[in-house]
């Protein structure tokens, strides 16, 4: 295993075998694009309620969404980079609002899991840099996340 994960799922909706799935996943994407050994991640399940609260304080935006990602590595203002410390690599926090997956699972008429997927490639993806801005990066991360999802066996049919 590439990642160390740490899942919550404080909307207790999820199963652990859905929450291991995406464990797997991550890991699969990870080793993929070739992530160091031990990186860490954080993966919460939260209601629509919760992630409207965080999409409020932190994005501005009063409203729920689905995925919101908070990328460890990006330094903030006045931060400084630590050099030569033999740490892990700490991506970030990946917040999945469980009802809107189930939403747009049924919206697109694929699988819970399928979305659940989706959203955690989606996220993880934002954790490592990647953004969809410019019509450019757009491109490159949505064919990466369909790259990623097909080859681990995520189709819009799954």
């Amino acid at each position: 295993m590439t990642l160390l994960i740490d899942s919550t799922d404080e909307t207790k909706e999820l199963t652990e075998q859905q929450i291991l799935e995406i464990e797997r996943l991550l890991n699969f994407a990870a080793n993929k694009l070739k992530v160091e050994k031990h990186s860490e991640v954080s993966v919460t399940y939260v209601t629509n309620e919760k992630i409207r609260e965080i999409n409020r304080d932190y994005r501005g935006k009063d409203a729920p969404t689905d995925v919101i990602s908070f990328a460890m590595e990006e330094l903030g203002e006045g931060e400084m980079e630590l050099v030569g410390v033999d740490m892990p690599r700490i991506l970030g926090d990946l917040i999945i609002s469980v009802p809107k997956a189930r939403e747009q699972a049924e919206e697109y008429g694929h699988s819970f899991l399928r979305e659940l997927g989706f959203l955690a490639i989606h996220g993880f993806l934002h954790l490592l840099g990647y953004d969809h801005m410019t019509d450019e990066e757009e491109k490159e991360m949505f064919t990466l996340q369909k790259e990623i999802l097909e080859a681990y066996g995520l189709t819009r049919e799954a």
